[in-house]
């Protein structure tokens, strides 16, 4: 008999086609890899000329209708030999046959009836934060640590003199923290512009350096750590009319930041969300555009813990005397209607669950179209939601991951979206009644590859009652009869999640490589990460770590409970708050990690950034306490199992003094742990070298804990 079943199951494994046999290597699956775009899902490059869904390919732009079918409207051969791609294409004026095009010498718009280049712009080397009106057609940059503006006539404007890297400007601001990625805003007719200036010059500077040089240079970064002298921010104004430029007349901005800069639709006032360095008092403030007088105090909002504001204010399109206003006041991200006198009007969403994000809105039905969790937590699904009754209707099949591009009138929405099934499907939606075409459905560019097993489910919080989800990759010939070395992939941190219902749970490339290599991985998203309200997230205060690490210790238990994980080779991983979370694991609980990879981690709060750093942690001066708790350096002398620290060796965000530090504690705790630096690189790594780091990352548990 049992001869028999052998020979059933040689037939059944002959039987396979070779290729179904394939192995995956990190060239396959890491973003840096050279067969990495041959592993994606496949996928269309869309955009929208006014409600006209538009194609965006190589060589190409032009129309696509609902069957999929293509007409080209422009070939990159007809504008001439500089033009490489046309991916970047844009159609900015609905009622206009115009594409926008770029490349490094120029931006042209090109009518494609008339088959003519209407206008075009310069654009010369070393302009950086490029930000182009469609009204004006004006360019603002930076050159030479200088703002200017070139108009539509090509006419140049230098803005400011005083430009360097202590003062900075037009660049995102306060490290990109408060939802700012960008310091550049144009009004919407195009006639004045905002931006930042940042006075970095009373910050302390961090001396990174630069290997290359025959003789290493130091190459610092203006790095304001937690409890330190920050930099100081104001807001100008420049009007092309008259060549003026004012800065907005706020309270004093020392200690103060400025975040979510937002204009009226008539072009006359600049909104904007003030935050103190506490970062427990929000109050958003107009200011009129062409004097930079304050005008009022429309809204505040206080908290015992901390208030971030993530969004700017949107004005409905058929109201100019209402906004929206996103908040977590009561508990979740949710939308408020507010008028300019500060009133609220009412309250848009609710529920236990977070509006994620807003992605525009429909005119004609006068809805706002967002993206929630209302579904599940673990979902991210699409609404129009109806100004004057809060109605919602769903817009897509209530399953998976959906991503959602609206037209410009907001009648219709192209929408990414999988499933942990289902790899990329492209539907075509009526933003009004939610009624779909498929355009694209993705096959599964894995098919012919030995692929893991993906699994999701839940656990109790430490607190008992809290749910918190996770993601188990197993390898793909799984046998519940063994036991089978396991690795904790953490993160943990605020922002951030790592399991969700989009394709294979959200899995990490790096996991299918371990799970090909005999390895169970298990991640689990602790108290502390985003999407699961206000509360959850702020578990966390003042205690960074803390919380975050008895509820991963619950996901240990967990894995402790089954038979087929080996709880003498349990390996923990992650990067940067993720890196923090592996040392402060393998340091608080030295005898159940066997090895650990921790990268870019953060070792004591006090090295880290003002506006993250304080948000979470108050300043050392206010948290001696939390400070001294959280911090792994008191902890090096506890490290048991194998660790190997890696960082980026010109790291800005968590600079090397962490490692280096922690280092310097082993040592003279006599703890032993192993080292790699990458030079040149930052936070992550880039490139060919993240296939690297993650060999090395892999080698290191094959060599320690398998």
């Amino acid at each position: 008999m049992k001869t028999k079943h052998l020979l059933i199951a040689l037939l059944a494994l002959l039987s396979l086609p070779m290729s179904a046999q394939k192995l995956f290597t990190l060239e396959d699956l890491n973003f840096g890899g050279t067969n990495y775009h041959n592993l994606r899902p496949k996928n269309m490059f869309l955009t929208w000329w006014g409600d006209q869904l538009m194609y965006q390919d190589a060589e190409e732009g032009g129309t696509l209708n609902a069957k999929g079918e293509k007409t080209a409207v422009f070939h990159l051969a007809d504008l001439g030999d500089d033009w490489h791609s046309a991916m970047n294409a844009q159609y900015p004026y609905p009622d206009e046959p115009l594409v926008l095009l770029r490349n490094g010498k120029q931006r042209v718009l090109y009518n494609f009836k008339t088959r003519q280049t209407v206008w075009s712009q310069e654009v010369k080397r070393g302009e950086g934060n490029q930000t182009w009106s469609k009204q004006s057609r004006a360019l603002a940059f930076t050159r030479n640590d200088q703002l200017f503006v070139r108009d539509a006539d090509g006419q140049e404007t230098q803005l400011t003199t005083d430009g360097s890297r202590e003062i900075v400007y037009g660049e995102a601001v306060h490290r990109n923290e408060f939802g700012i990625d960008g310091g550049l805003f144009w009004s919407p007719d195009g006639q004045r512009l905002a931006f930042y200036r940042m006075d970095q010059s009373m910050v302390t500077d961090y001396p990174q350096v630069n290997i290359d040089p025959r003789v290493a240079e130091q190459e610092p970064d203006k790095y304001p750590m937690a409890g330190m002298t920050s930099h100081v921010v104001t807001v100008g104004v420049y009007d092309l009319k008259t060549k003026r430029t004012l800065y907005l007349q706020t309270a004093d901005p020392v200690d103060r930041y400025f975040t979510n800069i937002a204009w009226s639709p008539d072009s006359k006032t600049i909104y904007m969300f003030e935050l103190n360095r506490d970062q427990n008092d929000c109050r958003l403030i107009s200011y009129n555009a062409a004097d930079g007088q304050r005008i009022a105090e429309l809204y505040r909002e206080t908290s015992e813990k901390y208030v971030e504001p993530l969004h700017p204010i949107q004005f409905l399109p058929w109201d100019a005397t209402k906004f929206i206003m996103q908040s977590q006041k009561d508990g979740y991200n949710h939308l408020y209607l507010f008028n300019i006198k500060g009133e609220e009007v009412k309250r848009l969403t609710s529920g236990s669950w977070v509006v994620m994000d807003v992605l525009g809105f429909n005119e004609k039905q006068r809805s706002i179209i967002i993206a929630s969790n209302e579904r599940h937590p673990l979902q991210r699904n699409l609404y129009a939601v109806d100004v004057k009754s809060g109605r919602r209707t769903p817009l897509d099949n209530g399953e998976g991951v959906h991503r959602g591009v609206l037209s410009a009138t907001g009648a219709s929405l192209y929408d990414r979206w999988q499933t942990p099934n289902t790899p990329n499907n492209i539907d075509i939606v009526n933003a009004a009644n939610g009624k779909g075409v498929r355009l694209l459905t993705a096959p599964n560019p894995w098919q012919d590859y030995v692929v893991p097993r993906y699994e999701s489910g839940t656990i109790k919080a430490a607190d008992g009652t809290t749910d918190l989800y996770w993601r188990m990759v197993k390898p793909a010939d799984f046998d519940p009869q063994k036991k089978y070395p396991t690795v904790v992939y953490v993160y943990g941190g605020p922002h951030a999640h790592n399991v969700d219902a989009s394709w294979h749970w959200a899995s990490r490339s790096w996991e299918t490589y371990m799970a090909q290599k005999g390895y169970i991985v298990f991640i689990l998203d602790n108290r502390g990460s985003e999407n699961r309200g206000r509360d959850f997230e702020q578990a966390t205060f003042r205690q960074l770590g803390q919380i975050e690490m008895l509820d991963q210790m619950k996901g240990v238990d967990y894995l402790k409970s089954l038979p087929y994980v080996d709880a003498e080779r349990l390996g923990v991983h992650g990067w940067s708050f993720g890196g923090f979370m592996t040392i402060s694991l393998m340091t608080n609980y030295p005898d159940v990690f066997k090895v650990g990879v921790a990268g870019g981690p953060v070792i004591d709060w006090k090295w880290y950034e003002v506006m993250y750093g304080e948000r979470y942690m108050d300043t050392p001066q206010q948290n001696p306490e939390g400070y001294a708790k959280t911090s792994l350096i008191a902890k090096a002398r506890n490290l048991k199992g194998r660790l190997q620290i890696i960082i980026g060796y010109n790291d800005p965000t968590v600079v090397p003094q962490h490692a280096l530090s922690f280092l310097k504690a082993c040592a003279e705790a006599g703890t032993q742990p192993d080292f790699y630096v990458y030079p040149g690189e930052g936070h992550n790594m880039r490139g060919h070298n993240s296939v690297h780091l993650h060999e090395r990352i892999t080698r290191y548990f094959e060599d320690y804990l398998k």
